[in-house]
């Protein structure tokens, strides 16, 4: 009904699965982290909570989307059963033939899963048994689910079991009846709701899927969508169309923060709408399921773009450190910096001077490069062995890459702005914008950012390739040596050029310790992943190597 008004192709917010609209924040990317680990490590359980609504079900989708190899998956969606139907279930998800006398035997399931096993784990493969909304497993059927990791060699478990649910989940475990399975819980993982940035984030991100080329919400109404929906992705659909309806109906094309307040009281209630949305009355809605659409930035010519589907895990980062090749020494300019200052005021003094090709000159500058910038400032870059990149993405993601990027910023108004961000750290951001770069506070960065970026990037033989086994040659070369040094293993004798198998495994174990897609294949996202934790006096660092080197 709106489409047209507000110029989308379709409902941004439909609670209708989407593969394109999958939106990761830096927690839901963690929490994918902590599955995907649960699948590659033996022994244990893995345990995932959330409230209703948080997103542990699009969290499942997107797993068995990336199943990795030699991995077979049992995704159980309805727990509510016996014993002897959840252990027959798990074998009809696996494909296992199971004789008509031993359907009712516990004895005699136990025994078919086990040899089924069995064949697997000879075959290299690994089994994993996915149970969702596990709150509602009976404490018979749990304990059933905690014999099942009995089920071994003398070397490793043959079945990794991951549970996924509300928060009652972890009261459940809490049993003592259920104590011998919580201590074989290995990993927990709690899914909170988004932050305001991350909020407003997920809005933007939907409505450009969607096709959305304007700011549609404006910033009063995104914090107001987060303060009455808590941050929880299924009521920001359910609140955000409720708007997206009201704006068409009062003939205003930019939803205001009275306009959401007034879709809150129709969606929830005026009471609820006025403090916190009863979570209960709303449980019943469909599961929100999002879907990955990458947008590109257009700043000049065509360039090369990689995709952005994972942002990697902040935690595993050090802090960070001003590149040596800018020309402010990093002591000097983090003195400059010291101070915080307010992003908004910078984009009001120094507008003027964040047009892309200023944006440009600053970005080249830290490379070494002090020609200006021509029309063609990519290909000025490509004749000293540098590449753009662009994408979408988020900050945690610009942090693995470890380079400066022009981003791309909006302020209240609706106007945009090209600012290099030089220098991130996990609460504050510096940006080069101005006489001298200045230290902003990151939620401040990451409200005004649209996620869009431009960074340089030196490929390690001169050419923007993905790498990948059966490969050889002088970018192979680089590739091995690196995974060497961040291994701490430099090579006596030349590092050999062949991709092989040997290769392979380094590069999964390096994508998986970083959330990057683990599939063996050094693409462009991998081999700027690496760059970035090595040191190198001649390109310029976002932040310190994440390993050694």
């Amino acid at each position: 009904m709106y489409l047209s008004f507000f110029g989308l192709n379709e409902k941004p917010f439909s609670i209708t699965p989407d593969p394109r609209y999958l939106f990761l924040s830096e927690r839901h990317a963690e929490a994918m982290a902590h599955l995907l680990y649960g699948i590659r490590e033996a022994g244990g359980f893995i345990q995932l909570t959330g409230e209703v609504g948080t997103g542990k079900t699009t969290i499942v989708r997107s797993l068995l989307a990336q199943t990795p190899e030699n991995t077979e998956i049992a995704l159980i969606l309805n727990p509510r059963m016996t014993a002897p139907e959840f252990l027959l279930t798990l074998c009809e998800e696996l494909g296992i033939g199971v004789p008509n006398e031993a359907t009712g035997s516990l004895k005699d399931l136990v025994d078919v899963l086990n040899a089924y096993l069995l064949r697997a784990h000879a075959a290299g493969k690994r089994v994993v048994l996915v149970v969702d909304e596990a709150q509602n497993l009976a404490p018979d059927v749990l304990e059933q689910v905690r014999l099942l990791t009995n089920l071994e060699t003398n070397t490793q478990k043959l079945l990794q079991i991951i549970l996924i649910g509300q928060p009652e989940l972890r009261e459940l475990l809490d049993r003592l009846e259920l104590r011998q399975l919580a201590q074989r819980i290995t990993g927990r993982y709690h899914l909170d709701p988004l932050s305001t940035p991350e909020t407003a984030a997920y809005v933007r991100h939907r409505l450009r899927v969607a096709g959305a080329t304007s700011e549609i919400f404006s910033r009063r109404a995104l914090q107001r969508i987060h303060r009455l929906s808590g941050g929880v992705p299924r009521l920001i659909n359910i609140l955000c169309d409720r708007a997206l309806l009201g704006g068409y109906s009062l003939d205003r094309h930019q939803v205001t923060g009275a306009l959401v307040r007034q879709a809150g009281v129709e969606v929830f209630g005026r009471r609820a709408a006025r403090s916190w949305p009863l979570w209960a009355g709303i449980a019943a809605v469909a599961t929100l399921l999002g879907a990955a659409g990458v947008a590109f930035w257009r700043l000049g010519p065509a360039l090369p773009t990689i995709s952005t589907a994972r942002p990697h895990l902040q935690r595993r980062l050090p802090p960070a450190h001003l590149p040596a090749a800018h020309p402010h020494p990093p002591r000097a300019a983090l003195r400059a910096a010291r101070t915080s200052v307010s992003l908004q005021g910078l984009l009001t003094r120094f507008g003027g001077q964040a047009s892309a090709p200023a944006a440009y000159a600053r970005l080249l500058s830290l490379w070494g490069l002090q020609d200006p910038p021509g029309p063609h400032p990519c290909q000025q870059a490509a004749q000293h062995g540098l590449v753009c990149v662009k994408g979408q993405g988020s900050l945690g993601e610009l942090r693995l890459y470890n380079r400066p990027a022009i981003l791309l910023l909006t302020d209240a108004a609706g106007q945009t702005y090209h600012v290099v961000l030089q220098h991130l750290d996990p609460s504050h951001a510096t940006v080069d914008l101005g006489p001298a770069p200045s230290r902003v506070r990151r939620t401040a960065l990451s409200r005004a950012w649209l996620g869009r970026y431009v960074l340089l990037w030196r490929p390690p033989d001169g050419r923007l390739r993905t790498l990948s086994s059966g490969m050889r040659g002088a970018g192979v070369r680089w590739l091995r040596s690196s995974l060497l040094r961040l291994d701490g293993m430099p090579s006596s004798s030349p590092p050999g050029t062949v991709y092989d198998s040997g290769l392979v495994r380094r590069v999964r174990r390096f994508q998986r310790s970083h959330g990057l897609a683990v599939d063996g294949i050094a693409g462009v996202q991998t081999q700027m992943a690496i760059s970035g934790a090595l040191p190198d006096p001649h390109s310029p660092l976002l932040a310190a190597q994440h390993n050694g080197g």
